[in-house]
């Protein structure tokens, strides 16, 4: 990854790194928070290991999130595919995501980087994300990871 120009998002949770990354590798973990609102995430794969595969179904369950996804001429179930490139528990996270979703782009992978690192009073999470092939599409990528990390920080926040 060209680190400089990767959008750093960061988190300071009151839990151990042990627990982020038990929320960020399992399919229960994952279905708890990887969903905007108003969607469900089911895990269909989950293989943790270098090369090893992450599909999950994302499906809009909230009644305005399914009007808009039929107005939009949108299926209410999307498949999204990842792959693991870095797998060291209970620190360090790298995965591809495959963008196979823009109109006449051809698709592509990018790599987001998590770390975690244990603080005084829990775990700092340091989030890298690789830029799209535009800004407006890496403007909503980078907007989608916070909302996943305000998801997992009010998560974490009510398990404490």
């Amino acid at each position: 990854m060209n680190h400089h120009d990767a959008t750093v998002l960061r988190r300071s949770l009151p839990v151990p790194p042990e627990r982020v990354w038990e929320l960020w590798t399992t399919p229960a973990g994952i279905g708890a928070w990887w969903a905007p609102d108003g969607f469900r995430t089911t895990v269909d794969v989950l293989d943790l290991r270098p090369g090893g595969a992450l599909d999950y179904t994302m499906t809009a369950v909230g009644a305005d999130q399914i009007a808009f996804m039929e107005q939009a001429g949108m299926p209410l179930s999307t498949r999204s595919h990842k792959e693991f490139t870095e797998v060291a528990e209970p620190t360090r996270l790298a995965y591809l995501s495959r963008t196979d979703f823009v109109p006449g782009v051809e698709p592509y992978d990018h790599l987001t980087v998590v770390t975690l690192e244990p603080t005084a009073t829990g775990t700092d999470v340091v989030m890298e994300c690789e830029p799209l092939h535009d800004e407006v599409w890496t403007e909503r990528l980078v907007a989608g990871r916070a909302n996943e990390l305000d998801n997992l920080e009010r998560l974490v926040a009510a398990d404490s």
